[in-house]
């Protein structure tokens, strides 16, 4: 199970493997409080886009386009992911005011895309057998 959670919310024993995935520590958060189990920097946008798109929601479906074209660089963090996410609870934090129009929606749009395509290979597999 993959669940999003802002980095200013509380820690909770349900969220299960936390992981941070923006490119900058969340400001004003100490290590404790966030209490991440992994900050995978790799999985967020590029400082270029990030600066470009800039939380605009104008820009947002630009931003979804070319922020997926970067994830296909890490399609190996992608497949962990959504590998842990079928083991058990995954919780992507991320530290944006907007809860809309965000990286951390559009990666767990990827990585959900992921673990079903994962899923359907299991399947395919059992019943070829």
């Amino acid at each position: 199970m993959l669940r999003l959670k802002r980095a200013y919310e509380p820690h909770a024993p349900g969220d299960g493997h936390r992981v941070l995935v923006d490119r900058l520590w969340p400001r004003g958060v100490s290590k404790e409080r966030l209490a991440v189990d992994d900050w995978i920097k790799e999985l967020a946008p590029t400082t270029e886009l990030r600066r470009w798109f800039g939380h605009d929601p104008a820009r947002w479906l630009m931003f979804q386009r070319r922020y997926k074209q970067e994830l296909e660089a890490h399609a190996d963090l992608v497949d962990l992911l959504a590998k842990q996410a079928l083991r058990g609870r995954v919780t992507l934090i991320f530290s944006a005011r907007d809860e809309s129009h965000n990286d951390a929606v559009v990666l767990a749009a990827v990585v959900r895309r992921r673990m079903a395509a994962i899923l359907s290979s299991r399947r395919r597999a059992a019943t070829s057998q």
